[in-house]
């Protein structure tokens, strides 16, 4: 979409007239904004919203997109006026669980370059001195976050996009699209008829239900009332603010009571969000009216009074002043709600020049922009879109049913303080692996991640921990870190480094990508070479235009003409079949067919020392040594005479296969292994134990460690990039003469020095007093005792570098390691797969010593091992070599 083209915007509210100046910006005029209500006030979520910004995020993009709001809004000006009123933010603690959670807040804020203070009680009420003193643990005071004026903003950006040729109709209704050949041709309206468009954007706020239904397309978007009220004059306020809807004083929030504030010249504004969710259907509202005004607006539904009786009695204690106050003027105003809280930004999947920009909210609103903006530019954005793509959820978080319960939730846990493990409790159980009985029968602790129920640890291996050597033991952890985790976890990658363990990661997405074409599409994409005989496996990415990692895959080549991706969700199955369509119509003798079959298929990730013996007796005839079946190859065959696709894979550092089947045939290849296992010790093990020794072997997750918004160096995945490859392919012409050496900034391991330390994530780094970077990801690493932690940091952080992690407002010290941690050299996974066991004890466990799913285990026999004691392991390994407790 490069060229400029003729645009048709829908909706007028801050979020389409900020595109409009976005496009202009960027040479693009030919652009028509149309709104069903009038322009000066269109009726929707802009002409009601309070305008409170408050800038900080768990979502690095959410923060970026609220940090240039704030920017852009400061330099749109009149009269010597300007579009945003600086006034800080205050939020405040009124119990302790609160005050901890601002200090994790600050280090959020300090590791996306927000200044933020945390204060004192008495420090919260110099800058505030109207609040209850009694009621105050602390606070975060945001300099830099403050009042939007909307809809001031709305008008001017209308004013400067018009003398740029931008044409606005106000009340003016879409009936319709129109559309040709997967192109959007243009958009049916009363009453000026069709209005000719090469692409539509639809920021129609809540009604992008209705507009998305137009072409076919679910928007996973629920409208919800939120109330908000004004009191009567408060005699603290008089003669504070110049204007009746000025604000000197931060704006506030209360979040353990649901509740934010902000002045309105002598009266208070109170928002609230601890009632009933109040959900509404945009088409039911009627048209909106030609003369709209402040109390007249389709988005502000009646006040109910009842629900909002707890907030004001709340207001009242927080702030004694209000006490001799009342309610003046309340509404119940909409505002939109998805299933992950995030707004949704992208093109339809089966119209790609039809895209939204919807449930975005004043806050973010110039930033969500100009991130559509790029795209319709440049093919990409500067921000990373990850966590913000409408294609992003899977079909069965589609269902209305599904989107009105989670959207729901969203709306009450707004201002809940969340672990960013805590999974939702309803709806549950929506898609389950075949294995699931089995993993129920074992005691599986389950979470929940894009509608997966995924196992995190079994409690049938709690048996393990009276055994586990001294030096695999967890340590104990604090009350945030310890939850959604067992020390169980350290036993399963005990295991998975000693015996053999399974792992389900049947939620993996999987693609079949076959056709003629199927080749010349993959060698366009990717950075490595796919062109490889059958049974090759490629690690490779893609990446866009910039040559940032839009997603890391694996490619098993398993006919000439088919392959199997493993890619990272629904985003990847989009902009893969979205691809396939353009080539196999702009050339239909390569056609190429992209098919999801993740549903239709399970896989078992068998790791261990002891995985050959495991699998090696249950397929007579196979050959799964190196002769056979090479590290990153796969070949179809026969395990317990069930057909799999083997792939000589590990994600965890140990030398193993994923084994793939049908979902017909997974639980009989379950209990083929499990019941063969026996002898060996096999363990179930969960995403606990994974996510530990993945980071212990160095393997990055995308969205996590690396996103679009970095180059293939910076993130330590140079290896995967073919310099000589022939075939050119996305982005690389801009990755033509970068470099490990030449980059900026690295994905780096670090390892806290103190071995009782934990972190989660998202947390700063500081290097020499200074802040450097942040957390990407982080487990405890069983093997090396410590625990693990990659950030971004400057390039001239290096190996051996001393570091601070600040976690809830401590600075835990850290050192930058030499990474991987484990198996440097790749012996365990590239070398000989063959085990040699001795006597009758194999793995640590007697043969046979095993029933009703629950591992038996005899303190004598277990091997005791000592991290760093390789040659002493186990008797029944020849030699595994474990990383070097870190000194």
């Amino acid at each position: 979409m490069a060229l400029a083209s003729c645009v048709v915007i829908i909706g007028a509210g801050i979020v389409g007239v900020n595109l409009a100046d976005e496009l202009v910006s960027r040479g693009w005029t030919d652009i028509t904004v149309i709104d069903q209500g009038p322009l000066d006030m269109p009726g929707g979520s802009t002409s009601h919203a309070p305008g409170l910004v408050f800038q900080t995020n768990p979502s690095r993009t959410m923060t970026q997109f609220a940090r240039y709001t704030v920017e852009k809004f400061k330099s749109l000006e009149e009269d010597n006026q300007n579009c945003f009123n600086q006034v800080g933010g205050l939020e405040i603690a009124s119990t302790t669980e609160r005050l901890e959670e601002l200090k994790r807040k600050r280090g959020w804020a300090s590791s996306l370059g927000i200044e933020t203070r945390l204060l004192s009680t008495d420090e919260c009420l110099e800058i505030y001195p109207m609040i209850n003193k009694d009621m105050v643990l602390g606070g975060l005071h945001i300099p830099s976050d403050g009042l939007a004026l909307a809809a001031r903003a709305v008008q001017l950006l209308i004013a400067r996009t018009r003398k740029a040729g931008v044409r606005y109709l106000g009340s003016t209704l879409v009936t319709g699209i129109e559309k040709a050949d997967r192109r959007v041709t243009g958009v049916t309206t009363t009453p000026h008829g069709t209005v000719p468009a090469d692409i539509v954007v639809s920021c129609a706020g809540f009604w992008g239900v209705e507009i998305g239904a137009m072409v076919g397309l679910t928007v996973p978007l629920l409208p919800l009332a939120h109330q908000y009220a004004k009191t009567t004059a408060v005699p603290a306020l008089k003669g504070r603010n110049s204007t009746t809807n000025g604000a000197s004083l931060p704006i506030l929030r209360h979040q353990d009571q649901d509740l934010y504030y902000r002045e309105h010249g002598e009266q208070y504004g109170i928002g609230y969000y601890g009632h009933r969710p109040m959900p509404v259907t945009a088409s039911s509202l009627g048209a909106t009216p030609k003369d709209v005004d402040e109390k007249n607006m389709p988005s502000r539904l009646a006040f109910t009074a009842e629900d909002f009786s707890p907030a004001w009695t709340e207001s009242q204690n927080l702030l004694p002043s209000l006490k001799t106050c009342s309610v003046s003027d309340g509404f119940n105003g909409l505002f939109s709600f998805t299933p992950d809280g995030g707004p949704l930004i992208g093109s339809s999947p089966s119209l790609p020049t039809f895209l939204l920009a919807e449930a975005v909210w004043v806050t973010h609103s110039a930033g969500v922009a100009r991130a559509v903006a790029e795209i319709l530019t440049t093919g990409h954005s500067t921000f990373d879109l990850s966590d913000c793509a409408l294609s992003r959820f899977e079909a069965i978080q589609l269902s209305p049913s599904y989107i009105a319960e989670t959207a729901s939730q969203n709306f009450v846990e707004v201002y809940d303080i969340l672990h960013p493990l805590q999974p939702r409790l309803s709806p549950r159980n929506l898609r389950v692996s075949p294995f699931h009985p089995r993993q129920r029968e074992l005691g599986a602790y389950f979470l929940e991640s894009g509608a997966w129920e995924r196992p995190h640890w079994y409690e049938a291996n709690a048996c393990l921990l009276e055994n586990l050597p001294a030096a695999w033991k967890a340590p104990e952890r604090d009350g945030w870190s310890g939850r959604y985790f067992s020390p169980i976890a350290a036993a399963e990658a005990w295991k998975t480094r000693t015996g053999v363990a399974m792992y389900d990661m049947t939620p993996l997405r999987r693609l079949s990508v076959s056709g003629p074409g199927a080749v010349s599409l993959l060698q366009g994409l990717c950075t490595g070479d796919v062109a490889k005989k059958a049974g090759a496996v490629t690690y490779t990415l893609l990446l866009n235009e910039r040559g940032g990692v839009r997603s890391d895959i694996t490619i098993a080549r398993l006919e000439p003409d088919e392959f199997q991706l493993g890619v990272n969700g629904n985003v990847d199955t989009v902009y893969l079949t979205q691809l396939a369509a353009q080539q196999s119509k702009a050339n239909p003798e390569k056609w190429v067919v992209v098919k999801d079959i993740t549903g239709g298929t399970c896989c078992v990730g068998l790791w261990g020392p002891l995985a050959y013996s495991l699998l090696s007796s249950i397929a007579p005839g196979e050959d799964f040594t190196n002769k056979g079946l090479r590290y990153f190859r796969c070949k179809r065959a026969f395990v317990a005479g069930i057909p799999v696709t083997a792939m000589r894979l590990s994600y965890v550092g140990e030398a193993g296969w994923e084994l793939y089947t049908s979902a017909d045939t997974g639980l009989a290849l379950w209990d083929a292994l499990w019941a063969a296992g026996k002898q060996f010790g096999v363990i179930a093990a969960g995403r606990s134990a994974f996510n530990s020794l993945r980071l212990e072997k160095g393997y990055r997750a995308w969205g996590t460690d690396m996103n679009s918004e970095h180059d293939p160096y910076e993130a330590g995945v140079g290896f995967a990039v073919k310099k000589d490859k022939a075939v050119g392919y996305v982005g690389q012409k801009t990755l033509e003469g970068k470099s490990e050496g030449e980059a900026s900034r690295r994905l780096r391991c670090l390892t806290l020095d103190h071995r009782g330390d934990m972190v989660l994530g998202k947390e700063p780094v500081y290097v020499r007093g200074m802040y450097r970077g942040y957390v990407t990801s982080a487990a405890y690493g069983f093997t090396v005792g410590k625990c693990v932690a990659y950030a971004w940091l400057p390039a001239e952080v290096g190996v051996g570098s001393a570091a601070e992690v600040e976690y809830f407002g401590k600075r835990l010290k850290a050192t930058v390691r030499e990474e991987p941690l484990v198996d440097p050299k790749m012996d365990k996974i590239r070398g000989e797969v063959i085990s040699k066991p001795v006597g009758e004890q194999v793995g640590g466990v007697k043969k046979g010593v095993e029933e009703k799913g629950e591992v038996k285990v005899e303190k004598k026999e277990v091997q005791e091992h000592v991290v760093g004691d390789a040659d002493k392991l186990s008797s029944q390994v020849e030699v595994v070599e474990i990383g070097k407790p870190m000194a």
